[in-house]
């Protein structure tokens, strides 16, 4: 295993698609070889919090952006415990990075953590191909791992699809654990590990919330055994119609009406739990740059993305479900693809996105505070 302190390495690397295309180039990271599906984020900045954003397990990232690693990489920006990515695809890594935060190169960071990459590819043409085509699954070799073009197919056909896949207990914390509130004491809320990211609960703390983080496999009782004021489904990874623990324990806080709130795969989680089905989006919505408009209000927001399902809601009428009206109360304006749930009446809603801002833009902040005047809501 070999890396470079200035870029990528002059190892050769091949990254093989499933449906036979190949791209050449040079392995950057680890060298070895890896599998996953292919899937491109058109974020230009962030890439420490893509790369440790659990909802990315068994994903490989293609970067859009031409030039990556250019801030190197520092201790504060991790979005959780290790990078979850399987693999990763650049076109220009950084030679050399340049951030007074800096600590170490990508490239290090990457070889480190034994993550598999390619550099000095066409991404474009590659993301070109992954929006004609739909996301894949792919495998990146590199060094002694090279083998002939029809063999490296082979093992790609062989790895494991991600519809079917049930991945939220594998990268969910094991133990439950306490994020205390900033300041004064207001609420508690439970949430659902499926795969959060280590800025969602400090965005709650920031507003008086003391967050008990609870592992995937939580049941009704362990929810309410902190004495919730809300209950919280974050963020994961795989396919939402696995997910039927969650959905169970999420129906049972929706009978008892306490105040809910979910995010991206939580999304997903609500809609089947009041009846919606979920589908594979051909290649997903990746990145920090994807327009929503929040119909409650009119408003557009600039929204940050990671997911590759999506909820089958009506958008055009209010829907009858076993727990109340519910609509639609967030679209993506690119391809009207269902991005919030709001249940009338009972004290729930969703969105398909992160409005916790690590990467991203901050126009979806408010939804916190909205989720906080669910609970003051019902408080009084």
């Amino acid at each position: 295993m070999t890396t470079s302190t200035r870029g990528a390495t002059k190892t050769p690397a091949v990254l093989v698609l499933e449906d036979g295309r190949i791209f050449r180039g040079r392995a950057y990271g680890a060298v070895g070889e890896t599998f996953g599906e292919a899937v491109f984020s058109t974020g230009m900045t962030g890439y420490q919090e893509t790369l440790t954003d659990p909802s990315y397990h068994r994903q490989v990232v293609v970067m859009t952006a031409p030039h990556v690693g250019n801030t190197g990489v520092n201790d504060e920006d991790m979005e959780s415990k290790k990078i979850w990515v399987s693999g990763y695809v650049v076109r220009d890594p950084a030679r050399v990075p340049s951030s007074w935060r800096s600590r170490r190169t990508l490239d290090e960071e990457l070889d480190a953590q034994g993550v598999v990459g390619i550099s000095g590819i066409d991404t474009r043409a590659l993301t070109r191909h992954l929006r004609e085509r739909g996301a894949m699954r792919v495998g990146i070799f590199s060094g002694d791992t090279i083998q002939d073009d029809a063999a490296l197919l082979a093992r790609v056909q062989e790895a494991p699809q991600m519809k079917g896949a049930n991945l939220s207990a594998e990268v969910a914390t094991t133990e439950p654990y306490v994020v205390p509130a900033l300041g004064e004491k207001k609420f508690t809320v439970a949430a659902v590990d499926l795969g959060i990211k280590g800025m969602t609960p400090h965005r709650m703390a920031e507003r008086g919330i003391e967050v008990h983080v609870l592992p995937a496999t939580a049941t009704v009782e362990d929810v309410y055994a902190v004495n919730p004021d809300g209950v919280f489904f974050s963020n994961g990874p795989g396919d939402p119609a696995t997910a039927d623990h969650p959905v169970s324990v999420m129906q049972g806080v929706l009978e008892r009406g306490t105040p809910l709130f979910g995010i991206c795969f939580g999304n997903q989680i609500l809609g089947r739990a009041l009846g919606f089905g979920t589908f594979k989006l051909k290649y997903g919505h990746r990145g920090i740059n994807q327009p929503v408009q929040d119909r409650t209000t009119g408003k557009v927001e600039v929204t940050a993305h990671n997911h590759g399902f999506a909820v089958d809601a009506p958008l055009d009428r209010v829907s009858e479900t076993p727990f109340g009206r519910a609509e639609v109360s967030h679209v993506c304006l690119n391809d009207n693809v269902v991005e919030g749930l709001q249940l009338l009446d009972r004290p729930a809603f969703s969105v398909q996105y992160h409005p916790e801002a690590a990467a991203g833009p901050h126009d979806a902040a408010y939804l916190f505070d909205r989720f906080v005047s669910l609970m003051e809501g019902q408080r009084a």
